[in-house]
């Protein structure tokens, strides 16, 4: 069913949670697992003195990241090519999508909402929008729970009746 399987991932982050399940997808169908990580390193969007350091860092970040993911799950025994391209990171997928002739999409989401989504946009949703495969859309969160406690303070609607304690812990 499905043979080859794209999973995009970004330059520089560390964890993708769709990682599992593409290698899991890859193993119970023995497909090949296509990792691909866009660099938008166009003249247009990078200006300034420092754009040539810049852009060599992103794609030395890309290439790492790439070979990282690839390594690990070469050695969950699983079928895996790397590649990194240039250009916007949703026309980049569109583009492996029909050049690699993959039958499904592996990819994180975002748990942004509200003004952080409609400012910062959605990769994920435009693949999912223009995709001529099924899309799996796996969700991670830009921040911890505690990343988030840490960030917004505490407000009266927040706080249990000032014992300080929180909902788990109750």
């Amino acid at each position: 069913m499905y043979d080859d399987i794209l999973l995009p991932v970004a330059p520089g982050s560390e964890a993708n949670d769709a990682v599992p399940h593409a290698a899991s997808l890859a193993e119970r169908y023995d497909a090949t697992v296509h990792v691909v990580s866009a660099v938008d390193t166009l003249a247009e969007t990078l200006r300034g003195p420092q754009a040539g350091a810049f852009a060599e860092r992103i794609e030395t970040a890309a290439q790492n990241r790439v070979e990282t993911v690839t390594a690990e799950l070469e050695a969950a025994g699983v079928d895996v090519v790397g590649y990194v391209r240039q250009g916007e990171p949703a026309d980049v997928i569109e583009d492996a999508i029909t050049d690699l002739g993959v039958d499904i999409v592996v990819m994180p989401s975002h748990t942004r909402s509200g003004l952080r989504r409609v400012l910062l946009g959605s990769v994920t949703e435009k693949v999912v929008r223009l995709s001529p495969v099924p899309v799996v859309t796996v969700p991670i969160a830009d921040e911890t729970p505690e990343e988030a406690a840490e960030a917004e303070p505490e407000t009266s609607e927040d706080s249990d009746e000032g014992d300080g304690s929180t909902e788990d812990e109750a």
